[in-house]
């Protein structure tokens, strides 16, 4: 055994005869001692418990040593029990300093202390939970170490996963794992069941019901109380039938029902809303019957649906869908219910601002006597001030804002008061969102603010324990003392949420909700997002830049097919094409015309790309007059960014030689001019400065159109950028932005600017350009990785061809999800090699079995000797190159 010293009642059997012995503890056999030596164990007429004299001298003084301390009970010698009363009467044997019939121990664990499963352990004075397990933390395993929601995993940056909540925190209720999806402004809770989808309901006879019951990952409680604090809440249930009627409406009793919380019956279908026997049809009057409310009531032969939302949160979730129409011959159904999925937190944001000193809320006596917790978020300027307090007779527990540096807990449980301090090293009363956690048990009592170290006192080990409150809970100003002045929200006691926004709203002084979260979240927003201050919470504008989501970190990108192309016209959208053309002929005729558009000291462009294929045009921006700017992938893969300012004959480039940038891996160029000075930052390299020559003009004169893809612009344009245009880039553009302008986010997301925006081809949103690599460059020579970048390539190139020859098959058009799965492409290029070799290995196979069947005429191009591959050689000798190859796939393919 182990830990027999822990205070509690364990059993001893030792069994001894003649060649074997057994010590059994608690009644375990498994880790019972067992003994077959030779031996014989022959016992006098006395036992002694506890300890044993040992004979000192000769006038017969004894001496006890080693001891027992502790209780015995439920003596048994040869199984029979020894009677503690005649020794005590001495009867039978004798004993000293024993106290018979009385165990003065004090049992720690009884009651037990310890919450939610911890494990009781004792010593002789004290206590332990041990809390492995449990899913909580503490000296009594009382504070969940889950958070309360998905809203606080969105605030601790987290992204979309499963996660375990503990929605009431230390209550009850134990933690359950959701999926929270963080895509949206607001976060989705999502709690999952085992129905499976288009579920077949059938073989009842009219007395009996078909009954489907719904098993989700969580109790009852436990998702109402998810649906409780939310703020909207919706399930999806669908019933498809065929000749089998679903609510009979609008006058028969319904054949079917689904049953939500708290057990109770429900006669509306999804769609439409509670009190009202209706599907979504009836609500809109478009059944395909118009005298029933259900289209599966017009008890069609052919199969018909009723589908929708049920969003009467109080209702959800779904517990069982009861249907009785199926009995008759041809009667079919079945039934989907999708998940509960709930949105927003109420209580994570339940705030209450206090304006004045003397101002404060009152709720119901806290209810904390052997465990008290309490948290919330306080936001002030004023350096001092009670945050929230509760009295008894003698008993009392207080929050407060002592000084600016300084909060205090204090509280007494009739030992006297105890006062805890935390002080921080920097002024909370800087208007910024700070955290308070307090707890007082029986073991011990603790204080933290932020992050800052935790404060700790142990109680002590006589005394009261029970915290006795009579008075009602202040939160802000009690019995005349100075208030707290400021913000506080989440106020939660023992698990539960204090509604502070309504009981703000009637009481003087005190004003529901708080401005000025952005002071404090607002570094959330990132890339460029601007804070938007909400009455619940805050959120992100990311309209100025070339991000999405809720903190504007999700990129917006898309993947280029050949040829495709996109144009965005800084000009109004009003702007006729005659006008452009007369507007773009004029100006090329006589430079002193240009357009009265926006002439540009400073420009700041910055975008993501992937892509194997080169020479190509990656961005153009044109102007009325002979000014541009352009990045382009040269023939060897590396980048130029060329600038054209003032009518220069030549333009300036700058040529980044170091690596190649068409290997199929994302790379990130940010480009910043400031008048004559161009900073150049590619990927994670340091950033390069450059100037434009003397002679240079630093004004970007009328800028006119950004095309990305390809230029397809009216009159001259630079010969390398039209020897770069065809065939045009293929690959992925991610976040590209120039200036304030976001040309792919204006096309893949309706905005204002979308007017602006015109494009060749089907655009396919991707994300697959938002990684960059961070390798530092290295020479061929002393890269380890060469050789293996090599293969990379290499393989790509074959999974290219694959995909080159099968361009006869119509392209479906179906969107790319979140962005191509890199390691899928690795082993999907594996797998086209692997085919590749097997197809030539038959090919070869092929024409050598038949080799006797005809004679096989080759006409080898010439120089192919000298060529570096076979498709060289052909295209060195074969003008019509283009459709000797598609004739070549169309042939390979069939």
């Amino acid at each position: 055994g182990s830990g027999l010293n822990d205070g509690q009642w364990h059993e001893v059997r030792f069994l001894a005869k003649e060649n074997f012995a057994v010590l059994t503890i608690d009644g375990d056999e498994a880790s019972a001692v067992r003994t077959n030596s030779p031996l014989q164990v022959k016992t006098g007429e006395k036992y002694f418990f506890g300890g044993f004299p040992v004979q000192v001298n000769a006038s017969d003084h004894s001496l006890f040593q080693h001891s027992f301390q502790g209780c015995m009970q439920f003596i048994h010698v040869d199984d029979q029990l020894v009677d503690l009363h005649a020794v005590e009467q001495g009867q039978l044997g004798s004993f000293a300093n024993v106290t018979i019939d009385m165990c003065a121990i004090i049992d720690r664990c009884v009651p037990n202390h310890c919450e939610h499963g911890g494990k009781c352990t004792q010593t002789w004075d004290s206590f332990k939970c041990t809390c492995d397990g449990t899913g909580y933390t503490g000296a009594t395993c009382h504070n969940s170490i889950y958070e309360l929601s998905c809203e606080a995993y969105k605030h601790l940056g987290k992204t979309s996963n499963y996660y375990w909540i503990d929605p009431d925190g230390s209550g009850a209720l134990g933690p359950l794992r959701v999926y929270c999806n963080m895509t949206e402004d607001k976060v989705w809770t999502t709690v999952y069941h085992d129905l499976q989808l288009q579920t077949s309901v059938g073989g009842s006879s009219p007395e009996k019901l078909s009954v489907l019951q719904l098993n989700y990952s969580a109790t009852m409680e436990q998702i109402s109380a998810i649906t409780s604090s939310a703020e909207y809440c919706e399930q999806f249930i669908s019933y498809s039938c065929k000749m089998s009627r679903l609510l009979n409406t609008p006058e028969g009793s319904p054949f079917a029902w689904w049953v939500g919380k708290a057990n109770e019956k429900h006669y509306y279908w999804g769609g439409s809303g509670p009190g009202i026997q209706k599907c979504a049809c009836g609500i809109e009057r478009n059944c395909t019957d118009p005298k029933f409310y259900c289209n599966c009531d017009a008890d069609h032969r052919q199969w018909r649906k009723d589908a929708g939302m049920l969003s009467y949160k109080e209702h959800l979730p779904v517990s069982q869908v009861v249907v009785g129409d199926v009995d008759r011959p041809g009667s079919e159904a079945k039934v989907s219910v999708g998940p509960v999925r709930c949105q927003g937190d109420r209580n994570y944001w339940n705030a209450a601002s206090f304006v004045t000193s003397s101002s404060y809320l009152h709720f119901s006596t806290f209810q904390g006597e052997t465990s008290a917790d309490i948290s919330f978020y306080f936001k002030t300027s004023a350096s001092d001030g009670v945050f929230l307090e509760n009295l008894g007779n003698t008993d009392f527990i207080k929050l407060e804002l002592k000084s600016a540096t300084e909060v205090s807990f204090s509280f007494d449980v009739g030992n006297g008061p105890v006062e805890m301090v935390v002080r921080s090293p920097s002024p909370l009363s800087d208007d910024q969102w700070h955290r308070v956690t307090a707890e007082r048990n029986v073991q011990q009592a603790s204080l933290q603010v932020d992050q800052l170290p935790r404060e700790v006192r142990r109680a002590p080990t006589e005394g009261h324990t029970r915290l006795e409150l009579y008075s009602q809970l202040y939160v802000g100003a009690a019995g005349g003392q100075r208030g707290f002045l400021g913000c506080i929200r989440s106020l939660r006691m023992n698990g539960v949420t204090l509604d502070l926004e309504e009981r703000a709203k009637v009481t003087p002084g005190v004003k529901p909700g708080c401005s000025g979260h952005c002071t404090s979240y607002g570094m959330y927003c990132a890339n460029g997002g601007k804070c938007v201050e909400k009455y619940n919470g805050y959120s992100c504008d990311c309209s100025q830049t070339a991000y999405d989501g809720p903190f504007c970190i999700k990129d917006v990108g898309a993947f280029f097919e050949e040829g495709m192309w996109l144009r965005y016209n800084f000009h109004s959208p009003g702007t006729s094409m005659k006008d452009l053309v007369s507007r773009t002929l004029l100006s090329s005729a006589d430079p002193e015309i240009t357009a009265p558009d926006l002439t540009l000291n400073k420009e700041e462009l910055s975008f993501s790309f992937s892509t194997t294929k080169s020479p190509c045009v990656l961005l153009y921006i044109s102007s009325y007059s002979q000014d541009f700017m352009a990045v382009l992938v040269k023939p060897s893969g590396n980048l130029q960014i060329r600038y054209s300012l003032g009518g220069t004959k030549e333009p300036y480039n700058i040529d980044i030689d170091h690596r190649n940038m068409a290997n199929g891996q994302p790379h990130t160029v940010n480009i910043t001019r400031d008048g004559r000075d161009i900073v150049l930052q590619l990927d994670h390299y340091p950033p390069t400065r450059y100037s434009l020559p003397a002679a240079s003009d630093i004004q970007f004169n009328s800028p006119k159109a950004l095309f990305l893809g390809k230029v397809i612009e009216i009159g001259k344009i630079d010969q390398d950028i039209y020897k770069y245009n065809t065939p045009g880039f293929t690959g992925c553009l991610s976040r590209v932005q120039f200036n304030q302008i976001a040309p792919l986010k204006a096309a893949l997301r309706p905005t204002n600017a979308s007017s602006h925006v015109h494009i060749q081809g089907e655009l396919v949103e991707s994300n697959c350009g938002a990684s960059p690599l961070t390798i530092p460059p290295m020479s061929a020579a002393t890269d380890p990785w060469h050789l293996d970048s090599e293969v990379s390539l290499m393989l790509q190139h074959q999974s290219n061809s694959l995909f080159t020859a099968s361009a006869d098959f119509p392209y479906n058009g179906q969107a790319i999800g979140d962005g191509v799965n890199r390691n899928s492409a690795i082993i999907g290029g594996v797998i086209a090699v692997v085919i590749f070799t097997i197809l030539c290995t038959l090919v070869f196979l092929i024409r050598y079995m038949f080799r006797h069947k005809g004679t096989y005429h080759t006409n080898e191009a010439k120089g192919a000797e000298s060529a570096e591959s076979a498709d060289a050689a052909i295209m060195n000798n074969d003008p019509n190159f283009t459709e000797t190859i598609d004739e070549s796939k169309k042939e390979w393919l069939i």
